[in-house]
């Protein structure tokens, strides 16, 4: 599956990071689609007065900053910067110069940077060790990473029908 064609995983998968990282692909180009197309606006517009920080734009920085400490920094053990920022809601504020297509070019280019890291690994495998002294296994973090992008999908499935009335997969 090239990293532009969004389809579903086999249903008869047999082998579970490829299911998994089918997924998260699945799950990352229904995000971006989510926000390609959006004008600079509604793009950086948080239309929930609740939620502050919940942009189309922010949500997709979020999610580069998930795969960055999951995949690259925990998995891979790389010593790229965290994008999480000082406080909670950091890695949600997009910055002034962002734009749409910077936002996805800088997700994109992240998945990239995951893709390498998982190079080699088995479900087995363990992440560098926590403050315990246990590592995670890529099993959990690529699950973890699904479904946190999976809700962060539903976000931006409610934040472009507000932006557009746009709706669907």
């Amino acid at each position: 599956m090239s990293s532009n064609e969004r389809a579903w995983p086999a249903p008869a998968a047999r082998d579970e990071l490829r299911l998994l990282t089918e997924f998260l692909t699945f799950l990352r180009l229904t995000a971006v689609a989510k926000v390609e197309g959006l004008d600079p606006a509604d793009a950086s517009r948080a239309p929930i007065p609740t939620s502050p920080v919940v942009t189309p734009l922010g949500v997709l920085r979020h999610l580069t900053a998930v795969e960055r400490w999951w995949l690259s920094i925990e998995v891979g053990g790389s010593d790229a910067p965290s994008l999480w920022g000082e406080d909670a809601d950091a890695s949600w504020l997009p910055r002034e110069d962002d734009t749409v297509e910077s936002v996805i070019a800088g997700y994109r280019a992240e998945w990239e940077r995951s893709a390498e890291a998982l190079r080699g690994l088995g479900p087995d495998d363990r992440t560098r060790a926590d403050f315990r002294g246990n590592g995670r296994t890529v099993r959990w973090v690529l699950a973890h990473l699904v479904q946190e992008t999976a809700r962060h999908v539903g976000h931006l499935d409610l934040l472009r029908e507000l932006a557009d009335g746009r709706k669907g997969e």
